[in-house]
């Protein structure tokens, strides 16, 4: 055919959202098949067998749409699905046992006109022809599996679905069904979406591979990558020790990580629990809390802990395929909270946009709503037990903990609101916190005006103050919470025009750059900033403790193409106890995400304390130096100096991708020259000594020494011509592997 029809995809499935009953089967299911074969694979329950029955009009989506061949046949029944041009092997073969083989075929002959007719048949499957006067109940199962393939294939189909087409079969069988579908993709007559639990049929029949877990595509991988990853298969397919709690988890681990999660933990008996005691059913309600902890399985103490077999990570990963629309969490405790929260949803939904309505409630009460308090209870380690309880203290940190869980695995939030107070802020603020900057967070909370720092972190958190508590409907709370949905839903539909705008990857756009800076080695900064300006966007980072966070937070999602980590003076406050401390995860992300990275040892002369008074008596007799009345500097030691080499040094050693990193010698910082009150070459010797001796030095991690102080114009042109070779080089890699 060479109507404009058939350039286009054979199957589009876009948001397909399927419910039994409460049960939320299918939830924002999407992704689309040109042509050829393609496999979507999951275990038993995952709602493979829904999104068949989805696509052939044998159930009706409250959401989203198919598409076969540019035509909608989203609201069509099955019949008319069939004369379209799409064919059904459903799973269980579902062949009249009355009917001889002719028969069967003979019924559905002639539907569709096309090359397929009942001689082509016996050709492709010979051992039809030879039984061909048998009965469909006198069939062995891979006869009975052929019929089904040919029965369908009659219908001259443009799409064929095939559900679990090797389910039950003998290895010989499975082998020819495995031919015939490499066949039918290579002839490019019809396209072919083929559901399987064996994965070796999945990847040897096609070159893409979707994972559904839970009723969401939650990647699209290469086969040869998915086929030669016996961890991955472990993780999303397998039925190990906590597979089904968090199979949707996006964890790329180290390998001294995974092998210890794999190690046996003493400590007695391991709970494993089943969101779903009982299949559900079209009148299924969410299930008790205390029903899942009755279900629940004991395992010896033989077997890896639940924590350990999937250890939750710090920052959401980025499936390669989304999984579903654009949707915009409502996040609260709907047992106190429910009309605020739905107040918000209504405006959310009016506005245009999808929203889904997340219970976080601690009382184990029920609300209707879109995911239940017990789903999310059971993506703590330690399952709901550890969320429901008696101390409402813990239960508001486990379930906190829960919800970022949870929300890590998601990948298609669009923004996320709440409302409450004090105790609301705690629940959802640490699973915003893992969100990537940029996707709009708001809390409407009565604490906003106050110190909000320990609800927003280095994040771009949004923080509105309710006037009234967040208690009941009034005049103000309605206008109030009014102002947050429409602030919310006015930044989630201005980013989703902007992507639809201007794709991320535009020719136009400068890779960003990270650069932590202090006042002491500011010179070096606007230095390296203005030599790198024209071809990098180039983003100063206040080293005070959060300056540090925030930069890599930047890292953790995936905005910086690189980092001049110039200042590292925050691990001199972590380490001796100043003001401005880094976290114990400082250069995390950049171990995380092997992004290219230029370090220093900028501002490790000085320990940062408040005034003169506030500092700790055990120093009282050092080196101080007053910067300004609220901030007084310390000199750090040799001693400390070295520790700090050893502390950055192990950091380094963990970083797989380019390093280069310098060491000034003349001077760490402004104050670390000749004549200056910091200057103490003893103690920058001791720092850089005690990095040579930690850091492992290769190809890619090199220490390089500049007989410079930090600030001079000799050793930021060394930094820049670093971060230009590494950065692209790392580009290249990345087109290559592309």
């Amino acid at each position: 055919m060479n109507d404009r029809s058939s350039t286009r995809a054979a199957l589009e499935v876009r948001g397909l959202d399927v419910y039994y009953g409460h049960s939320h089967a299918l939830q924002g299911v999407e992704f689309t098949l040109q042509s050829g074969v393609f496999s979507v694979v999951g275990r038993n329950g995952m709602g493979k067998t829904t999104l068949c029955k989805t696509i052939m009009g044998l159930l009706s989506p409250s959401a989203g749409s198919v598409r076969v061949r540019g035509q909608d046949i989203t609201r069509l029944n099955p019949a008319s699905i069939a004369r379209l041009g799409v064919g059904y092997v459903p799973q269980g073969r579902r062949l009249w046992r009355s009917l001889t083989v002719d028969e069967h075929l003979r019924l559905t002959a002639g539907i569709r006109p096309g090359p397929w007719t009942i001689e082509r048949i016996y050709d492709t499957f010979p051992r039809l022809a030879e039984r061909k006067h048998n009965g469909g109940g006198q069939l062995s199962g891979g006869e009975q599996q052929m019929l089904a393939i040919g029965r369908a294939l009659l219908t001259n189909p443009h799409l064929l679905i095939m559900d679990e087409p090797t389910e039950g079969l003998a290895p010989v069988i499975v082998s020819q069904v495995e031919d015939m579908l490499v066949r039918l993709g290579d002839e490019d007559e019809i396209a072919v979406l083929v559901i399987e639990q064996n994965i070796g049929v999945a990847t040897a029949i096609s070159k893409n591979v979707a994972i559904m877990v839970n009723g969401r595509i939650n990647r699209i991988i290469e086969s040869a990558r998915l086929a030669a990853d016996r961890d991955l298969q472990q993780q999303l397919l397998g039925v190990g020790v906590g597979v089904h709690a968090e199979a949707d988890v996006d964890v790329v681990k180290p390998q001294s990580e995974a092998a210890a999660a794999q190690r046996p933990r003493s400590g007695g008996p391991v709970r494993v629990y089943v969101s779903n005691p009982t299949l559900p059913t079209r009148w299924s309600q969410p299930v008790p809390i205390a029903r899942i902890e009755a279900a629940a399985r004991t395992l010896s103490s033989g077997v890896a802990h639940l924590e350990a077999a999937a250890p939750r990570r710090t920052e959401p990963s980025r499936p390669s395929q989304p999984a579903g629309p654009p949707v915009v969490l409502v996040a609260g405790t709907l047992d106190t909270k429910g009309d605020e929260l739905r107040f918000i949803r209504d405006i959310i939904v009016a506005a245009g946009l999808r929203a889904r309505l997340v219970d976080l409630s601690t009382s184990g009460k029920a609300s209707t709503c879109d995911v239940s308090a017990q789903e999310i209870a059971l993506n703590h380690g330690r399952g709901g037990a550890a969320v429901f309880g008696a101390d409402r203290g813990a239960s508001v940190t486990a379930m906190a903990d829960a919800f970022a869980n949870w929300l890590c695995r998601q990948s298609n939030i669009a923004g996320i609101i709440s409302a409450g107070g004090s105790g609301g802020a705690s629940l959802v603020a640490p699973a915003m916190r893992t969100l990537p900057v940029g996707v709009p967070k708001l809390i409407v909370s009565s604490i906003a005006s106050g110190d909000v720092g320990p609800y927003v972190g280095p994040t771009d958190i949004t923080m509105m103050y309710s006037v009234t508590d967040v208690q009941g409907l009034n005049s103000i709370s309605r206008t109030v919470l009014a102002n947050g949905a429409n602030a919310l839903a006015g930044m989630v539909k201005a980013q989703l025009d902007q992507r639809a705008k201007q794709p991320r990857d535009r020719k136009g756009d400068l890779p960003a750059i990270g650069i932590t800076m202090f006042g002491v080695t500011t010179p070096a900064v606007q230095k390296i900033a203005a030599d790198l300006r024209r071809d990098f966007e180039c983003l100063v980072f206040h080293a005070t403790g959060v300056g540090g966070q925030s930069m890599e937070k930047l890292v953790d999602s995936g905005l910086l193409a690189g980092v001049v980590d110039l200042t590292t003076t925050e691990v001199c406050d972590l380490l001796m106890g100043g003001v401005f401390p880094a976290t114990e995860d400082r250069f995390g992300a950049v171990i995380r995400s092997r992004l290219p990275y230029v370090g220093s040892v900028g501002a490790l002369d000085m320990v940062n304390f408040g005034r003169p008074e506030t500092i700790p008596e055990r120093y009282r007799q050092r080196k101080f130096h007053v910067h300004n009345p609220q901030v007084t500097l310390m000199r750090t030691t040799v001693e400390e100096n070295a520790r700090m080499g050893r502390w950055i040094g192990e950091r380094l050693n963990q970083m797989d991708g380019p390093v280069r990193f310098f060491l000034p010698e003349g001077g760490v910082s402004a104050l670390d020259a000749p004549g200056q009150p910091f200057w103490d070459p003893d103690a920058d010797a001791a720092l850089f000594r005690a990095l040579e001796q930690t850091v492992r030095v290769t190809g890619s991690r090199q220490l390089v020494r500049i007989k410079r102080n930090i600030n001079e114009p000799e050793f930021t042109a060394a930094v820049v011509s670093a971060l230009r070779s590494l950065v692209g080089r790392s580009s290249m890699r990345r087109r290559a592997a592309r």
